[in-house]
């Protein structure tokens, strides 16, 4: 989400708790577990087809989290192939959480990780000699790029053939890019020049001539609390969303009162006396 690219650099301290603290509340890995256990199986079998190894390589894989489910449900599918990694991620802290996780995994004891501890715009511009993969998954990190069409261009050029490029973005005209649209003279900053969502993707994708296919994560979480002003929690969610350390401090009561607005009117629907922001995000598979 748009509030992962807060600075030009990679969660550490309470960034990574601001985070895990939405993740906990949102829903989305769970939204985005339930989607790649339904369409991966059979991309990975396209790609694995008459091969004996595979490659895979995770850029901003945070936590690993997501890592961790796609590695099992491929090795589940492909038992008999040799499976290696490599992990772009700048965040030393978020490293050591996927390290962690990988020990805890028994069954991926086999896989050998290779940690590229820096950030995707680094790793373009400094590996030389970048080794082929078959898969490559850029999940919810395209934020942090400085120049999106040469992102896609580079990390494209490094697939083996019958290769896929998965990147996991949030969908356009959806709540995310409502608000961030809406707001970006507010919420765009240094860290976040411009907001980016599946739009700005897809035309990078026909910018370069490349074969995709896009498919849709839905995804909604209670926002209620949000409207509460002496709720920790929702203003702890309003101040990831909108990329703040505090929201109540970050804008002038009118620029407040004008988001949460679009969030209640255009960005969420209500059931039920609950007030649901959709979170719908966009997965955009590019064939090699």
């Amino acid at each position: 989400m748009a509030a992962e690219a807060k600075k030009q650099s990679s969660y550490e301290g309470s960034e990574v708790q601001s985070f895990q603290f939405y993740l906990q509340h949102s829903g989305e890995h769970a939204a985005v577990i339930r989607f790649l256990l339904e369409y991966l199986p059979e991309k990975f079998r396209r790609i694995a087809a008459d091969k004996s190894n595979l490659a895979v390589l995770g850029v901003g894989s945070g936590g690993g989290e997501l890592d961790v489910q796609m590695l099992s449900l491929l090795q589940s599918i492909c038992p008999t192939l040799s499976v290696t990694t490599d992990v772009v991620e700048g965040s030393t802290e978020l490293v050591a959480n996927f390290k962690a996780l990988v020990e805890k995994t028994g069954n991926l004891e086999k896989i050998p990780f290779t940690w590229h501890v820096m950030l995707s715009e680094d790793y373009r511009k400094q590996v030389k000699n970048v080794k082929k993969y078959d898969f490559i998954h850029m999940i919810q990190m395209i934020y942090y790029v400085d120049n999106l069409t040469e992102t896609v261009k580079f990390y494209h050029s490094c697939l083996n053939k019958n290769g896929s490029l998965m990147i996991i973005v949030e969908k356009a005209g959806d709540g995310w890019d409502l608000l961030w649209r809406t707001f970006s003279k507010e919420l765009c900053n240094e860290g976040v020049p411009a907001y980016r969502s599946s739009s700005d993707v897809l035309a990078s994708l026909k910018t370069l001539g490349l074969q995709y296919e896009e498919h849709s994560i839905p995804n909604i979480f209670d926002i209620t609390e949000c409207f509460d002003p002496n709720s920790e929690t929702g203003q702890r969610l309003l101040g990831f969303m909108t990329a703040t350390d505090d929201f109540a401090q970050s804008f002038t009561p009118q620029i407040r009162a004008d988001i949460l607005n679009l969030l209640r009117s255009k960005c969420s629907t209500e059931k039920e006396g609950k007030i649901y922001f959709n979170s719908c995000l966009s997965c955009i598979f590019v064939h090699a």
